[in-house]
């Protein structure tokens, strides 16, 4: 009996092993066959690895629960990461508010400065907002959203860029209760779309003054505001009579529709390392940073100067790169080179032919061409950015040549091409030299000289001049300025919470939120300045409060903070003047960011690809490669 038993157990054994071991091999034979026929190795390697060692496949998409899963996704074949629901909420959100913590020190006349190291070594020292942004090398999306924010920020207005990166960062995380507290994303995203255009509506029919009424005083009012947080504070009157002369002279007039238009944009600056600030200048006239290109050509010309503009090199005629020329007569030779030289002569003489006085050329102009201009007294400047090349163009009447070649395969040169000019000087400044052109007939010429101490004061310099003439030039073309120092903010909040309280959806609750959000303007301010953030934003809301509410008492709209002396004044009196545009947009943008963020729900990282032909230890024979 029980040699029986053992005999059966014996024989259910080796059955077992032996469909075991077979369906074993069966199975990597087909993987192996399947690599190898269809070249998806990668694929089946994981699988492979999967099985031998008992791991189960996981998917790339998690069910909504779960905050973050990794893997392959089978179907697809693709890898990565994806984050969902709450948890990718709360990283946009962190992402956003530690974007803002960054700039948040440096809001207000007050605000501290920043300075930040390249990968190259250079420092750069500042307070602007969107250059802080820009010089940050922020990898995650949200913050590069707020990055992008301040970008837009500065090239519409050219203030404001700090402000509204810490609004968008407030409405964000003000959002992200809302949605802790079971309150939809949608209906938070409709009521702060009509939070803003509720509040964009008041500041213009309430807050908004006329700019005209003010006369002169109110340009230099906004451009001393605008320079009041910068490296320029201490000489604010100097450069806002110097920002707004330059604007207004740029005034051009469109002789079909009479609209006035200012393109600071042709306002040149130019930086010069030495002597103080105050030596700095208006110039008339488009200032270049180039000099003659040899030093027997005139130093000045005067009475119809005829510039050409081209984009491309004045050197030697030499035959296109790997053409090849078989020579056996050395007559013949030189005759080539004969051609060669005659080719240059023709060209340079087709300029001076139109009637060229000057010759400007982004590329350069070598020696043998520079022999031909020296001896028809022709002034010609090399290395010329082409961004001077096309302001030079617009206001001189002429057009950037890009080549002679014309339509019938000849070359020539148009006269029409030509600009025009009163005189072209050469100016020493300090220990360098540079161009002046003057009396160009299309549009007038400016160019502001910078001087300084060292290269960071004039970067700086730079940065805050062009924040001015823009601030300026809003101010111009709207007509319209808002007091400063955190009055509108107020203001729009305790409207806000009024007008959320006549609402009986669910969009009171993102309204609200809205209005407490916009506080955070005058609690940074005055936080920045060393004063009671919490004394002095309580004491300007009660009076905006009495201001919305009292008709008599509507003269109270204007008051803001003080941040010098820690009080409350009248900030239309006391000339701290913004453009009304700038706080228009800065709600638009910083809605609109916030909205686009708090619309994700979903995020899905792609991991980068393996390279291939590397073998993995371990791999059954064949998988390799």
């Amino acid at each position: 009996m029980f040699l029986l038993i053992h005999s059966v157990i014996f024989q259910l054994c080796t059955t077992v092993c032996f469909y075991f071991f077979f369906f074993f091999f069966q199975a990597e034979d087909g993987i192996r066959d399947a690599q190898e026929s269809r070249g998806l190795g990668d694929v089946y390697k994981r699988q492979y690895q999967r099985r031998v060692r008992g791991i189960r496949p996981r998917t790339m998409f998690a069910p909504p629960s779960a905050p973050g899963m990794e893997g392959t996704d089978a179907s697809l074949g693709i890898s990565g990461q994806r984050t969902s629901g709450h948890a990718v909420r709360q990283a946009n959100v962190t992402a956003a508010l530690a974007v803002a913590n960054i700039v948040k020190s440096s809001l207000g006349p007050l605000g501290l400065d920043k300075m930040l190291l390249d990968n190259m070594g250079e420092i750069t020292i500042t307070n602007d907002g969107a250059t802080i942004l820009q010089l940050l090398e922020v990898e995650h999306p949200a913050g590069k959203i707020l990055v992008e924010l301040a970008g837009l920020q500065d090239s519409e207005v050219g203030d404001g860029t700090t402000s509204v990166v810490i609004i968008a960062s407030e409405l964000l995380r003000r959002a992200s209760e809302l949605v802790n507290q079971q309150i939809h994303p949608t209906s938070i995203i409709s009521g702060y779309r009509l939070a803003m255009r509720e509040a964009c509506k008041y500041v213009e029919q309430h807050l908004a003054v006329d700019a005209e009424t003010l006369g002169r005083e109110c340009l230099m009012n906004t451009c001393r505001t605008t320079i009041a947080s910068k490296l320029l504070s201490t000489d604010a009157d100097f450069w806002a009579n110097m920002c707004v002369d330059a604007v207004m002279n740029m005034k051009v007039v469109d002789p079909f529709t009479d609209k006035v238009s200012y393109p600071v944009k042709s306002i040149g600056i130019l930086k010069k390392q030495g002597k103080g600030s105050k030596e700095s200048a208006l110039l008339e006239g488009f200032g270049l940073n180039c000099v003659r290109a040899s030093q027997q050509m005139p130093k000045k010309l005067e009475g119809g100067i005829k510039i050409a503009l081209l984009d491309y090199n004045l050197k030697k005629y030499r035959l296109a790169f790997g053409v090849q020329v078989v020579v056996t007569d050395p007559e013949e030779l030189e005759k080539i080179r004969d051609k060669e030289n005659s080719i240059t002569k023709e060209r340079i003489k087709l300029i001076i032919d139109a009637g060229a006085n000057v010759i400007m050329t982004a590329k350069g102009i070598d020696d043998y061409s520079l022999k031909f201009l020296v001896e028809n007294g022709i002034v010609g400047v090399q290395r010329v950015l082409k961004s001077d090349l096309r302001k030079l163009a617009k206001a001189t009447g002429g057009r950037v040549v890009e080549s002679l070649a014309t339509l019938d395969g000849d070359e020539a040169f148009d006269p029409a091409n030509l600009g025009d000019a009163g005189s072209v000087e050469q100016i020493r400044v300090c220990d360098d030299e540079m161009l002046l052109i003057k009396d160009t007939p299309v549009r007038k010429g400016n160019t502001i000289l910078l001087r300084g101490p060292n290269q960071f004061y004039l970067d700086e310099a730079h940065r805050t001049i062009t924040d001015c003439l823009l601030a300026i030039r809003r101010v111009v073309e709207s007509g319209k300025v808002v007091p400063g120092g955190a009055s509108v903010e107020t203001a729009l909040c305790i409207y806000l919470e009024n007008f959320a309280t006549t609402l009986g959806s669910r969009e009171q609750l993102a309204i609200s939120q809205f209005a407490d959000a916009l506080l955070v303007i005058p609690k940074t301010l005055a936080s920045n300045a060393a004063k009671d953030a919490v004394e002095l934003s309580a004491k300007l809301r009660a009076i905006h409060n009495i201001s919305q509410t009292d008709p008599t008492k509507k003269n109270l709209q204007y008051r803001g903070l003080d941040l010098v002396n820690g009080t409350i004044r009248d900030n239309l009196e006391a000339g701290v003047l913004e453009p009304a545009m700038s706080k228009a947009k800065q709600l638009q943008f910083a809605t609109e960011a916030a909205i686009t963020i708090l619309r994700i729900d979903d995020s899905v990282r792609i991991n980068p690809e393996e390279p291939q032909g590397g073998g993995g230890r371990g791999m059954p024979p064949g998988m390799m490669g």
